[in-house]
């Protein structure tokens, strides 16, 4: 499949509004589109950095009726790009996010990484570009 590109991440939360507020003010992403299905008692709320057509995205789905969901532990992370992790982390702390692991190099390697978790528990990797 070598024209395949990946579309969309898919993520359960619980509480859609403050996905949301999370994914677009402390992460700095711009909500795309939003949706909900009656029938089928779910919202869908996909947020990314730039529109679908042109890289990935995160889709947020609410199933009504459910705050909280068994993370597993077969799910890892998303990882994120950012040009200067420093000042991004000390944003994401300064809007209330969760800085799990402050920015340094990764364990026998020179690559600068941190990680954030998000409402949910979801990890999310920021890796510093060069």
């Amino acid at each position: 499949m070598a024209n395949g590109r990946i579309l969309h991440t898919m993520l359960r939360v619980g509480d859609l509004d403050r996905s949301i507020a999370f994914y677009t003010d402390i992460m700095g992403m711009k909500l795309l589109r939003k949706s909900d299905n009656e029938a089928y008692q779910y919202t869908l709320a996909f947020v990314g950095y730039s529109d679908e057509s042109e890289g990935a995205v995160i889709e947020l789905t609410y199933n009504w009726g459910t705050s909280e969901y068994d993370l597993g532990n077969a799910y890892g992370h998303i990882a994120i790009g950012v040009d200067d992790i420093y000042t991004t982390c000390e944003a994401i702390k300064a809007s209330g996010g969760n800085v799990t692991r402050e920015p340094g190099p990764v364990k026998g390697g020179t690559t600068h990484i941190a990680f954030v978790r998000d409402p949910d528990g979801y990890q999310i990797e920021l890796i510093q570009r060069s």
